[in-house]
């Protein structure tokens, strides 16, 4: 059954369980409102923020949100990186790419002076640092990292001419404790921190999520209840869950998803998990 047949036959308007959400209908967790207005006023001054976490809590996400709030603002410029994990040759050229600078790569000097104008006269401008947002920053080669603070670096690193989010898992923290990025790490002005999600949060998630979908009436009160305590606190173990669920609610045509589905789908893998061993 494609993903046509399922939303409709449930009559929504997405699944609520897969990434593609629409932005606007993004959860927000607690606490993005003030790391949102915080990175405001980074964007005015330039530097550095952070959002780290275990895998599978939504950081991605909290990027997308910002994005999509960021290119609200007006004369912001918002470049978003696709290839944490390139060399520093590909790492200029995508830099060129997403700030509208031909850059060649036989003249990386000319590359970096070029970036600097162009986001100088920007600032000058408008008075808003240019935005780059960085997922999976994790992967970056430590050149490519040292090279993006020594490039939003002016005048004896008395101006910063880019503003940098930079997200990714556990490692991304730990790495900027090393000396080779540790210049780097003192520079980290704001810092999102995710951990596990309590019971309530989770609710409110679901409850957000289903609504946004016209799916309030998707789930039981007590179906809602077993998936948030089987999550384990992970919004990823969330979703997976709640779309198993899904999918096998439309294959059998239900009007809606209860404890009874989840007890017959979730005890059928257990036996055959345990049958195989």
């Amino acid at each position: 059954m494609n993903e046509k047949k399922l939303t409709a036959l449930f009559g929504l308007k997405w699944n609520p369980f897969l990434p593609s959400i629409p932005e606007e209908s993004l959860w927000e967790p607690p606490g993005i409102n003030n790391f949102y207005f915080r990175i405001e006023n980074l964007v005015i001054d330039g530097g550095f923020g952070l959002i780290s976490g275990e895998a599978g809590l939504g950081k991605s996400k909290i990027l997308q949100l910002l994005s999509y709030r960021l290119n609200q603002l007006g004369d912001v410029v918002v470049g978003v990186m696709e290839r944490p994990q390139s060399s520093l040759g590909d790492f200029y050229r995508e830099l060129g790419d997403l700030f509208g600078v031909n850059l060649s790569p036989a003249n990386r000097y000319g590359g970096f002076r070029a970036l600097r104008e162009r986001w100088n006269d920007h600032i000058k401008n408008t008075l808003f640092r240019p935005i780059l947002l960085i997922d999976e920053a994790q992967e970056m080669l430590t050149s490519c990292l040292n090279e993006i603070r020594i490039l939003g670096s002016f005048q004896f690193d008395s101006k910063c001419l880019l503003t940098t989010i930079l997200c990714g898992d556990l490692r991304l923290p730990e790495r900027f404790r090393s000396t080779s990025l540790i210049a780097l790490g003192s520079r980290i002005r704001l810092r999102m921190n995710l951990e596990g999600y309590d019971r309530k949060v989770l609710m409110s998630y679901l409850r957000h999520s289903l609504a946004q979908a016209g799916a309030s009436h998707l789930m039981t009160e007590g179906l809602m209840e077993t998936i948030v305590d089987s999550s384990g606190g992970n919004l990823r173990l969330l979703n997976n869950i709640a779309v198993e669920l899904f999918e096998i609610g439309a294959q059998k045509e239900v009007k809606n998803l209860d404890e009874k589905l989840y007890l017959e789908v979730f005890s059928r893998n257990y036996q055959n998990l345990t049958s195989k061993v």
